[in-house]
């Protein structure tokens, strides 16, 4: 049986290693970063959720009417406030979605194949709560499934912790998928220009 998920998109950050730059509006295919995150996932779930942050409204006016967007107002105190504000969103407009896909808008290279296959892992392997993705050198993080029993301690993260301390808590319920060099994220402008100049 095929769960219903919701996706997090997280998109509010400053882009401050990109100076003059909107890193999430960076050209990427036919579209940019962030739409090309957003495209690609659409397929998996059943409704996209976008995080905004820094450069809000400009972002906003380049999202597509099927996403729903909101504003995280504590977004410079990092990620784990803007994922936590996220969920508090989709609690309150969603119904009772199964799980939840956390999503980077700069990871370009992670596309719908691997969303496809960290659900089908969540689908088919009950015990199975979280499906994460595992870097090289031991590390593990996002794009990640949470089932919803985890919504209340997702809720909870702040600028001090953020979802991998609840993935090493709970190591046992947790699948690791490997991106096979689809891990990719963008940080500086002239890591993104050789990125782009490869796949074009």
């Amino acid at each position: 049986m095929s769960s219903s998920l919701c996706a997090l998109v997280l998109a509010a950050g400053a882009s401050k290693r990109m100076p003059g730059k909107i890193k999430q509006l960076l050209p990427w295919g036919h579209t940019t970063l962030m739409g090309n995150a957003i495209e690609a996932v659409v397929p998996v779930v059943d409704r996209v959720h976008v995080v905004l942050g820094a450069h809000a409204e400009i972002l906003a006016s380049h999202l597509p009417g099927s996403v729903r967007a909101s504003i995280n107002p504590k977004w410079e105190e990092g990620m784990g406030t803007s994922l936590a504000f996220g969920i508090g969103q989709i609690l309150e407009t969603e119904k009772n979605p199964d799980g939840l896909l956390i999503v980077l808008s700069d990871q370009p290279l992670m596309d719908t194949s691997y969303f496809k296959s960290l659900k089908k892992i969540y689908d088919e392997r009950k015990a199975i709560k979280i499906v994460a993705t595992q870097y090289a050198t031991g590390r593990f993080g996002v794009p990640a499934i949470f089932d919803a029993s985890f919504f209340p301690e997702l809720k909870k993260l702040n600028k001090d912790f953020g979802a991998k301390r609840i993935i090493r808590s709970n190591l046992k319920a947790t699948h690791f998928l490997e991106p096979r060099g689809k891990e990719i994220d963008i940080d500086t402008f002239d890591m993104y220009q050789k990125l782009y100049n490869k796949i074009k």
